[in-house]
């Protein structure tokens, strides 16, 4: 039976969430990634309901939720800020907390702020923790000028002119070979669902996906001030501070061996895409070097790990970006043993 939205309004914004689940059960929260929205769960908190008591919210500018501005100078911490309202408000105050992609940034960036209520982070294919683009060496060493291809700087435009246009053949392109692992087929009702979370994202300058700055340096463009995508630009996403989160929290780290998205040799990196040739002028690793997303967040978490934390690693062989998606029935075996 598929669930269906209900909205929460506070201070700070009208949230819409999916909840399931069991009352008295472990309690999870489940943030979704970027382009997406709190539906791309609805499948694995069905699977779920008898294990767990548990709430999926939109971010603001995604799927139900307020179309709302974000500052980007703030790093993540416009959504951090917004989950805490939201938990404030439907009267949690500890739980596990599920962070996929973007939304593992977001979850890194609450455990930061909000230690004591976090019980268990799980982080699914999550941003790299010095953002996306622009950064290279496993200690996130920005390119010169900060910023630079980076955030907004190398979103795909191609994809918001799609959403703009309300092109549903890119969208789903993009969902049958970066969110699942090239080769596997999602259900067609899923796939159709999917297409829609897309297409309900917000545009605009200050919400999907931000604004870029013109430079004379290649690839040409810095990230901005504004928006979502330059919430992760390296000029202000920074999430090494997990390290030294006190109290800790066990934290299980997911990812897929075909993942496309987050890698350290991402396809949505235009390092990357300039040393393929689809992006002409690339300088040279000297100068513009790929970002090494996996070895980045394995860093901070070897450093969580020093100062007395504990973390496990699964690395999901033939699974994309979306390992809840294309591989489902092992993610859900692994909440079940790692939440309890």
């Amino acid at each position: 039976m598929s669930l269906s939205y209900q909205t929460i309004t506070t201070p700070r914004l009208t949230t819409a969430y999916l909840a399931s689940g069991t009352p008295g059960k472990p309690r999870l929260l489940l943030l979704h990634g970027n382009v997406s929205s709190a539906i791309f769960y609805e499948h694995m908190m069905e699977l779920l309901a008898e294990d767990f008591e548990m709430l999926a919210p939109d971010f603001r500018c995604f799927g139900h939720s307020s179309a709302l501005p974000i500052d980007a100078t703030r790093g993540l911490r416009d959504f951090s800020d917004d989950i805490e309202d939201f938990v404030r408000a439907v009267g949690w105050d500890h739980f596990s907390l599920f962070g996929w992609s973007m939304g593992g940034g977001v979850a890194m960036q609450y455990a930061i702020d909000h230690p004591e209520k976090v019980e268990r982070l799980i982080l699914q294919a999550p941003l790299a923790p010095f953002g996306f683009g622009g950064s290279y060496g496993e200690t996130g060493i920005p390119v010169q000028p900060v910023g630079l291809g980076s955030g907004a700087a190398c979103a795909n435009q191609a994809l918001l002119q799609a959403i703009r246009a309300g092109d549903r053949d890119l969208p789903g392109q993009v969902i049958d070979s970066v969110y699942v692992a090239a080769g596997y087929k999602l259900p067609d009702d899923r796939r159709e669902q999917f297409i829609d979370s897309v297409l309900q994202c917000k545009l605009g300058d200050d919400m999907c996906q931000g604004n870029a700055v013109p430079c004379e340096k290649w690839p040409y463009a810095m990230g901005g001030d504004k928006g979502v995508s330059n919430t992760m630009s390296v000029q202000y996403c920074n999430l090494s501070a997990l390290a030294d989160v006190r109290p800790q929290m066990p934290i299980l780290w997911l990812h897929g061996d075909k993942d496309v998205m987050v890698s350290d040799c991402s396809t949505c990196d235009v390092a990357v895409l300039g040393q393929m040739g689809f992006m002409p002028g690339y300088p040279g690793a000297e100068e513009f070097p790929a970002q090494p997303m996996v070895k980045q967040m394995r860093y901070v978490l070897e450093q969580y790990h020093a100062k007395g934390g504990y973390y496990q690693e699964h690395l999901i062989a033939g699974s994309g970006h979306g390992c809840m998606l294309d591989h489902e029935d092992e993610v859900v075996a692994l909440l079940r043993q790692f939440i309890h």
